[in-house]
């Protein structure tokens, strides 16, 4: 209706729901987000995260994807990097790019968990290397990035990132499907030729959760609980060491499947996942390998070179441009290993513990 001007109190201001729930997150977490002209994302060690304005973004990306992003080099670099300066990386610097590259899988499974990979895609050069990705972004075990990320994602449901992010990746889920559900089945003819389709298109389903309760696997990867390496029996009950309880042996595989596990090309028990293994003065391996024997006065303990069993080889770490990667692993004396040792079954509770400590399993 045309007419006279007509003027009225403004009282609030409207935002993007996604920034609200992304905002909030990263206020929940400890850190504060401010818009700048000057800085594409940066934190500056002391709580406070700067994001370029809008105007500065691409068309795809938004100020959600941005927090999203820096979150997960936060679970990366771990809590202590809240107190450094762009979590300690320096873009500039190849020898972060595979730190980059664990970043980048920490937020393809976290997003994939909730059909949001598309929406919350990471913007900048990175991006070519996240087109790349195949289902299973964590099968090459042996790549550092690998390692970092599992630790990574082994943090995410731990503060101060959660509840926070967990609840903040369920409620961009929502607001995605209602959104994804509310539009017409193609591009009204109105739209203009130079028009971007609608990034809300891209949102796939929640792909929900395994049988177990644990996140679910890839189909496209195969798999079953009958064929995983943390299946084991207890009075003749089929149970899963993951997540600990009862299990199906069809049941599509889960996102913590492993089809094998080797002691000789893992070693995660004889690296820095124990600090100390005690050995029985009993034990025929203080006789057969007195070299590897420290006696501690109260006690015997297995040698330790550094951080790491004496009669453990390998594991170096090969170095490329963007790459780290370890290389294979051995042990020594693998046949007349202590008592100790051997009570590191595969498939234990305490294979899983060492596992995950350095970044080998979920």
């Amino acid at each position: 209706m045309l007419g006279a001007a007509v003027t009225r109190e403004v009282r609030h201001s409207y935002a993007d729901p996604l920034a609200e729930i992304w905002l909030g997150a990263a206020a929940r977490v400890g850190l504060r987000v401010r818009r700048v002209a000057d800085a594409y994302a940066s934190t500056d060690g002391a709580g406070e995260m700067l994001i370029a304005e809008d105007a500065a973004l691409d068309a795809d990306d938004s100020l959600a994807q941005m927090i999203f992003h820096e979150l997960c080099h936060s679970l990366v670099e771990g809590e202590a990097a809240f107190a450094v300066a762009d979590w300690g990386l320096d873009n500039t610097r190849p020898d972060d790019e595979w730190r980059e590259h664990a970043c980048l899988r920490v937020q393809w499974i976290l997003a994939g968990r909730h059909g949001l990979r598309a929406l919350l895609a990471p913007t900048t050069d990175f991006r070519a290397l996240w087109d790349q990705f195949g289902e299973d972004v964590l099968v090459d075990r042996g790549d550092l990035s690998v390692q970092a990320a599992i630790v990574a994602l082994g943090r995410a449901d731990k503060p101060p990132w959660a509840p926070a992010l967990p609840e903040a990746l369920a409620a961009t889920a929502q607001v995605a499907a209602a959104v994804r559900a509310s539009l017409p089945r193609a591009p009204g003819r109105g739209a203009a030729q130079h028009e971007l389709p609608s990034l809300w298109r891209e949102v796939d389903a929640s792909p929900g959760l395994h049988p177990s309760g644990l996140q679910r696997g890839q189909s496209a990867l195969g798999g079953s609980c009958g064929a995983c390496a943390w299946r084991f029996e207890a009075r003749g009950v089929t149970r899963c060491r993951q997540a600990g309880g009862k299990v199906e042996l069809a049941w599509p595989a889960c996102e913590r499947f492993e089809a094998a596990l080797d002691c000789q090309t893992c070693g995660a028990c004889c690296r820095e996942a124990y600090h100390s293994v005690e050995v029985a003065r009993r034990d025929p391996f203080v006789r057969k390998r007195p070299a590897l024997v420290v006696d501690r006065g109260s006690f015997l303990e297995v040698a330790r070179r550094g951080d790491r069993c004496a009669a453990l080889t390998g594991g170096e770490i090969a170095i490329t441009q963007t790459t780290r990667r370890m290389l294979p692993v051995a042990c020594e004396v693998y046949d007349d290993r202590p008592r100790t040792c051997r009570d590191f079954t595969l498939g234990s509770e305490h294979c899983l513990t060492a596992r995950r400590r350095v970044g080998l399993s979920l």
